[in-house]
């Protein structure tokens, strides 16, 4: 992440599957290179579809969980 540069937020908590997916594949879509999200959800599903997504994009992530909530990191590395 460039310095200055803040990371996008999605905040998809109560919203379940496939929904966080829909709102990271749709940022994806028109985020820059090298930009970062943090995509936070509470949907347990989110578990495994996020980093599928990420795989299948080819988008670096992270993830960390706390109770029931997730939050992702993820990096659009498309830089198309």
């Amino acid at each position: 992440m460039a310095a200055g540069t803040a990371p996008h937020i999605i905040d998809a908590r109560g919203l379940k599957c496939p929904m966080p997916v829909l709102k990271l594949e749709k940022w994806l879509e028109t985020a820059p290179g090298n930009a970062v999200l943090i995509l936070q959800t509470d949907d347990p599903v989110a578990r495994i579809d996020v980093p599928l997504a990420c795989k299948k994009r080819g988008c670096d992530y992270t993830s960390a969980a706390e109770g029931a909530a997730l939050s992702f990191t993820i990096t659009n590395t498309i830089t198309e």
